[in-house]
């Protein structure tokens, strides 16, 4: 049956039209993702890492449920798209995507938006470090060496001795190295989950794990409307961005929409001096392109190395008509 599933859905598009508009819906995900997470460090002085993180699930799992119902027309044709095949690979996942958003939320009691997305842009770096050990791929000299040099960048960031050089940003690092892993684990769920499923059970495991969160980290003060109203715009705003990168990536490769996700940069310093007054320093500015370039770099090697491959298949392709041609 999973076959089956899997073998309905149509074959992903790869033309430029496609592509420009698979790019113009990620930069528009980038945007409204960092506007929930200003609402997230704007909820958490008074709600806690626990509450925000229940708030976030069921907000987005609402509105999750509402977009696919009305798309789907019905509940029984949302279920079949929202039903996990992957249950268990799916549930791990989801609480590891829990585990991340409290060391994001916990780094962001102490620190700045822009600051710790600058920091999170070692995500592809240690992605391409994870994929040789889960995915099977080889790790050449020029990306091991672009990594080591985005690494570099980070020290400029932290600076050892620096603003950022205290234990909340070790915090932050695990949490971006489990990201990493999940989004390689998403890559594998792919195959036969649909998006708005893992988005879905994403959202839904954020509330048992900020309900464990409560004792650790409660309720601080009294919660007005504008921490309720915070909340909502968390878990909309999570559940339309997930919607959206699912809607970019039907339309365009990978390669081509990743390096959109360096935007953040900009929307985090944007929201972040609008909403807290914070301005990113020169070095976590400098460290940032310098992470980001590395990265651009291994996304610009992958897409050579998938272009030389499938010329190569062609002519491979070829040749073995030339043969039977030839018999």
């Amino acid at each position: 049956m999973a076959l089956r599933r899997t073998d309905r859905r149509p074959a992903l598009r790869d033309s430029a039209a496609d592509t420009v508009r698979g790019i113009g819906l990620v930069l528009l995900a980038v945007a409204v993702i960092t506007l929930g997470d200003t609402a997230a460090k704007w909820a958490l002085p008074a709600a806690g890492v626990g509450l925000v993180m229940v708030g976030r699930g069921v907000f987005g799992v609402v509105t999750i449920l509402g977009i696919v119902i009305a798309s789907a027309g019905g509940v029984w044709p949302a279920w079949r798209r929202l039903r996990p095949v992957r249950w268990r690979l799916l549930a791990v996942r989801s609480l590891l995507q829990g585990v991340s958003t409290m060391t994001w939320y916990i780094a962001w009691m102490s620190m700045s938006l822009v600051d710790t997305f600058a920091i999170g842009f070692t995500a592809p770096l240690l992605m391409t470090l994870m994929a040789v050990p889960i995915l099977g791929e080889r790790l050449r000299w020029r990306r091991m060496a672009a990594t080591v040099i985005g690494f570099g960048g980070v020290l400029i960031m932290v600076r050892p001795g620096g603003d950022l050089w205290h234990p909340v940003v070790a915090v932050l690092f695990a949490g971006i190295a489990l990201m990493s892993l999940i989004r390689i684990l998403t890559r594998l769920l792919s195959l036969t989950e649909r998006p708005e499923s893992i988005a879905l059970w994403l959202l839904v495991a954020q509330i048992p794990c900020g309900l464990l969160l409560l004792p650790l980290f409660p309720v601080r003060a009294p919660l007005d409307a504008g921490v309720w109203i915070a909340l909502a715009i968390l878990g909309v705003t999570n559940a339309v961005a997930n919607w959206l990168y699912a809607r970019a990536l039907a339309l365009a490769p990978v390669a081509a929409i990743a390096p959109y996700d360096y935007t953040s940069l900009i929307w985090g310093g944007l929201f972040g001096f609008l909403a807290f007054g914070d301005l990113p320093s020169w070095t976590t500015l400098a460290g940032a392109v310098v992470v980001a370039a590395a990265g651009l770099y291994n996304l610009h090697r992958e897409r050579q190395l998938r272009s030389a491959e499938q010329a190569a298949s062609l002519v491979a392709g070829a040749g073995l008509a030339e043969a039977g041609g030839g018999e």
